[in-house]
């Protein structure tokens, strides 16, 4: 840059909308809130089968319990078998600077992440961009072209210490719940084998490089 340009001028913050719905789910968005969120492929769950467990469920709870065994069962072509990585850079890109990524699991058909967001950068904002940046590498590397994710995603933000600590070990071990290794840490697209998130909570993080996004 040019000693005569100007400096650049700081992403301006955007305002975070508490509650609301984005026309799937409900929604909390917040700043300095820790949240757990997934959000899963297009091809993952049938619309039939989304309908009926929504209509069986008890409660929001149960809706999430149902949902999660459904789609560890790993319905559909599971292309993040052969893309997972490309999907970790996408949460680590922005890691410190829009939220702090506290843990993560990429699953063959879906994502679970934990973060803390930070003020300014309201969370659909941020789960867009891996999404938007994601669908459009992996299409580009398969030659195809549609719907990768399956619009909207979850979210349930961290209520205390117990809470943080229990969806920490919920994400790592989701690999071994569905089956797919025997110990957490030998899934390697996760933070029990990454473990270098965090910052203060999860030790220190790695520096990533930066690309055209």
């Amino acid at each position: 840059m040019s000693l005569h340009e100007p400096p650049l001028a700081p992403r301006p913050l955007r305002p975070h909308r508490a509650w609301h719905n984005r026309g799937y789910l409900p929604h909390f968005d917040n700043g300095a809130v820790v949240q757990a969120i997934t959000f899963r492929l297009a091809d993952s769950l049938p619309r039939t089968i989304y309908d009926r467990l929504v209509a069986e469920a008890a409660d929001e709870s149960d809706r999430r319990q149902r949902l999660d065994s459904i789609i560890d069962e790993g319905r559909g072509a599971c292309i993040l078998r052969d893309h997972a990585a490309l999907v970790q850079a996408a949460l680590q890109y922005f890691d410190g600077e829009r939220y702090r990524l506290l843990a993560w699991a990429i699953m063959p058909n879906h994502v679970h992440v934990l973060v803390e967001q930070l003020d300014g950068f309201p969370l659909a904002g941020v789960v867009q961009g891996w999404k938007s940046f994601s669908a459009r590498e992996i299409n580009n590397r398969r030659g195809a072209k549609g719907a990768v994710w399956a619009p909207d995603y979850y979210d349930r933000y961290i209520r205390n210490g117990l809470h943080l600590t229990n969806a920490i070990a919920y994400i790592e071990n989701n690999p071994v719940k569905a089956g797919l290794v025997s110990r957490a840490e030998d899934w390697l697209f996760s933070s029990a084998t990454n473990n270098d998130a965090g910052g203060d909570a999860r030790g220190p993080r790695k520096k990533h490089g930066k690309d055209s996004r």
